[in-house]
């Protein structure tokens, strides 16, 4: 095969598209290279399509080999092994924008695989990624409407930037993915510092300015090595039994489609399908159970999509722009840290906030480097919440897809560590869902960490609006269903404060959409966001005072650096004896500064004192409380809480005459004492009766 290499320049550095070096038995491999990041992304179809024809067998994977920045892995095997979050949510990111490109009828296997073979530390592989997926695919023999282009835009004093660094992404109050074909946008991902709609209408259309030489790039590479695409034949519901649907149950569908109930709905239509399979599935028809479904569904959106566009009606008899009925709850578990309940019409979050200490904090190993995470939102989605019985066997991708864009949108909320010096984990648990859970979670979550007493900046509200569109006719539909979001062509959810948009993430399922559609769904979502805030002020206005009684106290004190080694000990020795004695949670950080905590203010107290008292510089008439190791014949030696010992001197035990130490004290006893003399040769004088 030959090498075929194309450049251009993107952002600050040369862009390459590569293929025919690597993994050339491959359908589709290309290697984008930019700056020192190189990563492989191939793209393979099966020999003969599925028989299981309910959905496209697509499969997008990500991997980041630790090699790539010159490491190796951790643990006991030294390789890598399940995907981190951080690829699970890149393998999403090619799979949401390249998955609606593929034609309909089309149920062959496709994997599209990328490879992290080099990291520079610098730039994030991610948008390379979507690159080469959509160059892998487009010089491949499978059928796809590409190429798409990716490029990341922030936003830094005010000026947009492309393809940023990891340093310059820190330094940005909006950080936004665009993917978008020559005649329109297909995808959005991104997050912003409560920044205004019309800043990211204007960041989007920089964005798919400049993605525009990538795709003439892609262009170039087809012209020089694309082989001829695949014939197939389109595997799609019969016309012959559409006819036979409509002709007799055409009226029941669209009786079904105005069912608002989501159970009634789905009880409706499936006794229309043991109907129908009676009535039409047999060995001379040549139709099958799954057919009769599949006729049933296509029937059902052409009804439902048709009826939106035409007569602006909906299936609950909303209007457009109208939000289910919501109702929010906070304080609805006794022993919680804090939750809160969100319901909006059949979907519905109850969100959980724990409080923990910096020991809790996730350690994240990524190519990039090491990092520590003080704020985790993760989400759950129990099969029960749609009223489906299926095994649960871990987190999903889109589990952990959804919890990461709530994540994103409360991030920026959150108060600073000297503020509230706390790791906060929130559990999304999804108990009703139909339709825009994600963003249910967001609002679930803002009243869960006001009612934990974390002291956020702005309340958070997310929604999801979708669009029917056809040829240049087209409706957009605030706080779309589940029937709504499965017939229509794209889920736009967008969250945000009074303020800004905070978060935002677009999917279609049609081309492309242009920038006058978007600009009406921003205006459209702001306009359903104050109404969500308005309906959740209700219920809690601001974080409350104080947290919970079962939350730790944390209390932060400052020693001097100096000092760390002493409060630590040798082998941690000093450290480990005052949390055992106390009971208290303790972290110290470079810095100096010492993070106490307890559920039990006795225990920190007791804490803090000790930590004190090795923090302090011993000083004549300081008084501790002290612990007695051993008894002379003219005194008793005690232990200071610094691990120093001073001597009481039998003088000193008492204001009355005793013969010998053993009659006033014994070993282990502990009492209070002060410092009466420190000698030039450190040695400690103690005394009990002025201590007391």
């Amino acid at each position: 095969m030959v090498q075929e290499q194309v450049k251009v320049l993107f952002g600050g550095q040369d862009i390459i598209l590569e293929t025919g070096k690597f993994a050339r038995q491959a359908d589709g491999a290309v290697t984008v290279t930019y700056g020192g990041v190189v990563i492989l992304v191939t793209a393979c179809v099966s020999q003969e399509p599925r028989e299981n024809k309910s959905f496209f067998p697509l499969m997008v994977e990500y991997q980041e080999k630790t090699y790539a920045a010159g490491r190796i892995p951790g643990g006991f095997f030294k390789r890598e092994g399940r995907p981190s979050e951080n690829e699970i949510l890149t393998a999403r990111l090619i799979d949401r924008p390249i998955r609606p490109l593929f034609p309909d009828g089309f149920y062959y296997d496709v994997q599209v695989m990328g490879m992290v073979l080099s990291s520079d530390g610098e730039y994030d592989p991610d948008i390379l990624a979507v690159i080469g997926a959509s160059s892998a695919l487009t010089i491949s023999q499978i059928p796809f409407n590409g190429p798409i282009g990716a490029i990341r835009v922030i936003r830094v004093n005010n000026e947009f930037i492309i393809n940023p660094t990891y340093k310059q992404r820190q330094e940005s109050d909006l950080d936004l993915v665009v993917v978008a074909r020559k005649d329109g946008i297909v995808m959005l991902e991104g997050n912003a510092s409560q920044v205004q709609e019309d800043v990211i209408t204007q960041a989007i259309e920089f964005g798919f300015k400049n993605l525009q030489a990538v795709l003439e790039l892609q262009e170039k590479l087809a012209a020089k090595c694309a082989k001829p695409k695949m014939k197939f034949e389109p595997v799609l519901v019969s016309e012959d039994l559409i006819s036979k649907v409509k002709e007799s149950s055409l009226a029941k569908i669209k009786e079904i489609c105005q069912i608002g109930s989501k159970e009634q709905r789905e009880e409706a239509t499936l006794n229309l399908q043991e109907k129908l399979e009676a009535e039409l599935v047999s060995e001379e028809s040549g139709f099958t159970k799954d057919d009769i479904v599949v006729a049933i569904e296509k029937i059902m959106q052409e009804e439902v999509r048709a009826t939106i566009l035409d007569k602006n009606v909906r299936i609950d008899s909303r209007s457009l722009t109208e939000i289910r009925p919501i109702a929010c709850e906070t304080g609805v578990l006794p022993r919680t840290h804090g939750s809160g309940l969100f319901t909006r019409g059949q979907t519905q979050s109850l969100s959980i906030t724990t409080l923990g200490t910096r020991s809790d904090q996730q350690r994240i190993d990524a190519l990039e480097g090491e990092s520590l995470k003080s704020f985790m939102l993760h989400y759950n989605f129990p099969p029960f919440s749609v009223g489906e019985v299926k095994p649960v066997r871990g987190t999903g991708r889109r589990e952990i897809g959804h919890g990461a864009l709530a994540e994103k949108a409360l991030s920026i909320v959150m108060p600073s560590k000297d503020k509230f010096p706390y790791t906060v984990r929130v559990v999304s648990e999804i108990l009703e869902s139909n339709g825009s859970s994600s963003m249910a979670t967001v609002c679930a979550t803002t009243l869960s960490l006001m009612d934990a007493g974390v002291p956020i900046s702005d309340a958070v509200a997310g929604v999801a609006l979708g669009l029917v569109k056809k040829g240049n006719k087209y409706v957009l539909l605030t706080d779309i269903n589940g029937l709504e979001d499965h017939c229509g062509d794209m889920d736009f959810k967008v969250a945000g404060t009074k303020k800004g948009v905070t978060a935002i993430q677009m999917d279609l399922k049609i081309d492309g959409v242009d920038m006058e559609l978007l600009k009406k769904a921003f205006r459209q979502s702001y306009d359903a966001r104050m109404v969500i805030l308005g309906k959740m002020q209700q219920a809690i206005s601001s974080p409350r005072q104080s947290i919970s009684e079962f939350a730790p106290r944390i209390t932060s004190l400052k020693i001097r650096q100096e000092k760390i080694g002493e409060l630590i000990g040798p082998g941690g020795k000093t450290i480990k004896k005052i949390i055992e004695l106390t009971g208290a949670t303790i972290d110290i950080e470079e810095d100096g500064t010492v993070l106490v905590a307890s559920t039990q203010a006795e225990s920190s107290d007791k804490a803090i004192e000790m930590i004190n008292a090795i923090a302090q510089d011993l000083e004549v008439g300081q008084v501790f409380k002290a612990k007695v190791k051993r008894i002379t014949n003219f005194g008793a030696f005690c232990e200071l809480p610094s691990g120093k010992e001073g001597l009481v001197h039998i003088s000193e035990i008492s204001n009355k005459f005793i013969k010998t130490v053993e009659d006033e004290i014994k070993i282990g006893d502990e009492f209070k004492v002060k410092v009466i003399e420190i000698d030039e040769l450190g040695r400690i004088n103690l005394s009990r009766k002025q201590a007391e």
